[in-house]
């Protein structure tokens, strides 16, 4: 197998069933090499002023990894702050959401075991 390397800019933009605007990085299923992965890697960005819709992944577990911006990360009954560095991890049927509460864009990375796909989440109305 040969390197791969996949530099954001070249990334579709897409706005994700949660409402984020997301790139996936690295994922089995659109990797046009043959990619050996357990897991997905995705680009997210939510607004100021805004957050993703709550959702819930069946049977994955997501990590974020906040790069810039400030938010409130809820998960079932309990929210906590984040901010750049920090890490939260999101177990499997866990209702989630995040809201951005700075005043620059929330821009956090989303590693999903195992990989997302379209049918592996839900919204919550």
């Amino acid at each position: 197998m040969k390197l791969i390397v996949r530099r954001l800019e070249d990334c579709e933009e897409i706005v994700a069933l949660d409402g984020t605007v997301l790139r996936e990085l690295l994922n089995p299923l659109h990797a046009k090499k043959k990619v050996h992965l357990d897991y997905s890697i995705a680009h997210a960005i939510v607004r100021p002023g805004e957050s993703s819709m709550p959702h819930r992944f069946f049977e994955a577990s997501e990590v974020y990894y906040i790069l810039s911006g400030k938010g409130r990360m809820y998960v079932d009954e309990e929210e906590a702050e984040v901010d750049p560095g920090d890490t939260v991890y999101i177990p499997p049927r866990k209702v989630q959401y995040i809201e951005n509460t700075g005043q620059e864009d929330l821009i956090f990375l989303c590693i999903v075991s195992p990989s997302w796909f379209p049918e592996a989440e839900e919204l919550i109305e």
